[in-house]
């Protein structure tokens, strides 16, 4: 299937209107066809396939850095499991293996622009909720971001887990596109347009203070071919395009992430476990510290502008 994005099959087409040709483009059945069959071939059902045991995550060897690659090839996400303790240094050090450096440095970051995820009165209380022990509902990161700073990929590893809760969804968002052109071509082709949704400005907190984002829930990437999803289900602080495309594509979204079926990963990270992925569909139940014990839940987060190097499509078509 080398031929899938040949360099003849591989145009940018229309600004905004997705690629003329290769698997992601509605005009292109028949390579859409051939990346289809590869990607359902021996897709995981299982959250433990997606488990990856490592000695230390800081420092993988090459088999382990092949191993993890082998996953994410496949499902856009792997979960590490490592022996030994990784810090917030080591967790970018993972990150760099595979070719993860451009960090993006959002105001609520630490320092090194990597994230301490853990309860946060003073930043929960402004309405930030990943720093609550509320669940967040089914989104990307950065879905507010604009298109020259996307969020491609992340990092999330577990330095200490809560003592009840704090369980992950996961959703490889090709196969959202892939279920969803399946039903209907239209919605892929709703959800491709460039005002399909925007985030409203933020005018209510002076230190994030940003414009209205507009913009594709997926859009190809002109470079290597990859696909990229920017949502959240959140119903507050977003607008969606007020046409009938559009509200059809928005609910058939929805009730496939509410089925909770075929594709929906569950797991919750444990102590010195991870999640490296493609900026994949996520939520989190809620949780709760046991605040005798004096342990409560912490997670660093890295958020990248780079892709997961190895898992373009371009790169990953140019193998078969």
């Amino acid at each position: 299937m080398r031929d899938i994005l040949s360099p003849k099959a591989h145009p940018t087409g229309v600004a905004g209107r997705g690629p003329a040709a290769g698997p992601f483009a509605l005009d292109d059945d028949s390579a859409y066809r051939r990346w289809r069959e590869w990607k359902l071939a021996a897709y995981p059902t299982e959250a433990a396939a997606l488990v990856v045991e490592v000695g230390d995550a800081a420092a993988l060897t090459p088999a382990e850095q092949d191993a993890m690659l082998a996953v994410c090839a496949k499902t856009n996400l792997v979960i590490y499991r490592s022996r030994a303790p990784v810090d917030k240094d080591g967790a970018r050090r993972l990150g760099e293996r595979f070719g993860l450096r451009r960090l993006d440095s959002n105001l609520l970051a630490d320092e090194d622009s990597i994230s301490s995820l853990q309860v946060v009165p003073g930043k929960s209380g402004r309405g930030y909720i990943p720093y609550s022990n509320r669940r967040l509902l089914w989104h990307t990161d950065g879905y507010y971001n604009s298109a020259d700073c996307r969020i491609r990929a992340f990092l999330l590893h577990c330095a200490s887990p809560a003592a009840r809760g704090g369980d992950n969804g996961l959703m490889d968002h090709e196969l959202v596109y892939l279920r969803l052109r399946d039903e209907n071509p239209e919605h892929v082709r709703a959800l491709m347009a460039p005002g399909a949704m925007t985030i409203p400005a933020n005018a209510e907190d002076e230190s994030a203070a940003r414009g209205a984002v507009s913009g594709p829930v997926f859009s190809v990437d002109a470079g290597d071919g990859s696909l990229h999803m920017r949502y959240t289900a959140r119903t507050r602080s977003i607008a969606w395009k007020d046409d009938a495309p559009t509200r059809a594509a928005v609910a058939a979204l929805e009730r496939l992430l509410a089925d909770d079926g075929a594709g929906v990963f569950h797991h919750r990270l444990a102590a010195g476990e991870g999640l490296l992925c493609n900026n994949v569909l996520h939520n989190r139940s809620a949780f709760e510290d046991d605040a005798g014990s004096g342990v409560t839940r912490l997670l660093y987060r890295a958020r990248y502008h780079d892709r997961i190097d190895g898992t373009q499509l371009v790169r990953l078509w140019g193998r078969e």
